[in-house]
């Protein structure tokens, strides 16, 4: 039985090389190919992938987001995530979106392959450093907003334009910056939008 295979990369350079490293399996096939998360899903049910691997960051949708709707659309197909970005608090998100793999791209080709029968299996394949350390990383203490306002954060944007963008008061993104700051023992936005995105928080 051959699995059929989606992958979902906005660099066009790692999907073509994923790709090459897979077809050489007997019982791999890649079907279809994708640059952008809101394609995953229509590109997954075109070529009735079984399994659609996906990385975190991409344009329109990111992995996470784009193996949530898949599971909404098309439960049927399993989503195992490869991505450079091994940050367990990815690792949680991926799996309350229901992916069922969650693997780094430096994994050697064979484990890849395997890891894709397995998920195809219906198995659960987790990276083991990253789930270790996301079982002594703690989990997020940001609320919803707050990771909403650090994301906005991130590019260095004044108070009154993260304000705009994320259509709260001035004082009140404030607030959040400033409980955001405390949670994660830092001293300024930028400091704590940097640890809560290495630590997957947002």
């Amino acid at each position: 039985m051959t699995i059929r295979l989606l992958l979902a990369d906005d660099q066009a350079l790692v999907r073509g090389a994923l790709a090459a490293l897979l077809d050489l399996e007997s019982d791999l096939e890649v079907v279809a190919q994708v640059g952008r998360g809101d394609e995953v899903v229509a590109a997954a049910l075109a070529s009735s992938a079984d399994v659609c691997l996906l990385d975190i960051e991409m344009p329109g949708a990111d992995g996470i987001e784009a193996a949530a709707a898949l599971r909404e659309a098309a439960p049927q197909v399993r989503s195992l995530i490869v991505t450079t970005f091994g940050r367990p608090g990815y690792l949680r998100g991926a799996v309350d979106a229901g992916v069922t793999g969650f693997v780094v791209k430096d994994t050697p080709a064979a484990e890849l392959a395997d890891a894709v029968r397995r998920v195809h299996a219906g198995l659960r394949v987790i990276d083991p450093t990253l789930a270790t350390e996301s079982l002594t990383s703690g989990d997020n203490p940001l609320t919803a907003r707050e990771c909403e306002v650090l994301r906005a954060a991130l590019s260095g944007a004044p108070v009154a334009q993260i304000a705009a963008q994320v259509h709260l008061s001035a004082g009140t993104v404030r607030n959040h910056l400033s409980a955001a700051i405390g949670k994660t023992n830092t001293a300024t936005r930028a400091e704590a939008a940097r640890v809560a995105r290495e630590r997957g928080w947002i």
